[in-house]
């Protein structure tokens, strides 16, 4: 499929084939459901933790004798069912990360930048380059109504377009290498450069 290429000024500067096999795949909403919740799952950091009985300060001693207070016999006090006692079940140190099979993962990301084409939400970029200026940058996004994008750039993006662009909000630039679901699908146009392009059909076929 033919694509028109523009630049920055809103101007166009050519046209670009793009691969069926990449930006023409039907679109899965259950596999990238699959992929999002697997990208999710990795960036938790699994730090939550209640303290378990051995954690409890507090005495060893038995509160009271076994028999013939007419009260339910107890061993500690820094049981679960004592103010200020342990948490019974709770969650623990652990990672939450489970495995994606690499052929799901490369189907995940052909769905979603088909799903940006079929949508018309995928922009073919000349070259991602600004002057590293923050004012000028968001100047002519808000010229292309571009509120909320993600921008794709070769493996080595334009130093002076990240600094431009980092401090927009909604505004995402990504190296070609790191390019996934999540960042794809969370905002609302994609924005390739033909050296992106080239790149991720190479990696996608």
């Amino acid at each position: 499929m033919k694509v028109s290429v523009m630049s920055l000024e809103a101007t166009d500067v050519g046209e670009i084939e793009l691969d069926e096999s990449v930006f023409g795949v039907a679109p899965r909403r259950d596999i990238l459901a699959r992929v999002v919740n697997w990208q999710l799952a990795k960036s938790r950091a699994g730090t939550h933790k209640v303290k378990l009985v051995g954690e409890i300060r507090g005495t060893t001693a038995k509160p009271y004798r076994q028999k013939g207070t007419g009260r339910a016999r107890q061993g500690s006090t820094r049981s679960a069912q004592f103010r200020g006692g342990a948490t019974t079940h709770g969650p623990v140190l652990r990672s939450h990360t489970h495995n994606l099979p690499k052929k799901v993962r490369r189907l995940g990301l052909k769905c979603a930048l088909s799903a940006k084409q079929a949508e018309g939400k995928l922009v073919v970029l000349d070259s991602a380059e600004a002057s590293g200026k923050t004012k000028d940058l968001a100047k002519k996004l808000d010229a292309l109504g571009w509120g909320s994008v993600l921008v794709i750039d070769g493996p080595e993006p334009n130093h002076a377009f990240q600094l431009a662009a980092r401090n927009i909000p909604k505004v995402d630039v990504l190296p070609q290498q790191g390019a996934n679901v999540y960042d794809i699908l969370r905002r609302d146009t994609l924005v390739l450069t033909k050296d992106a392009v080239h790149h991720l059909e190479a990696r996608l076929k």
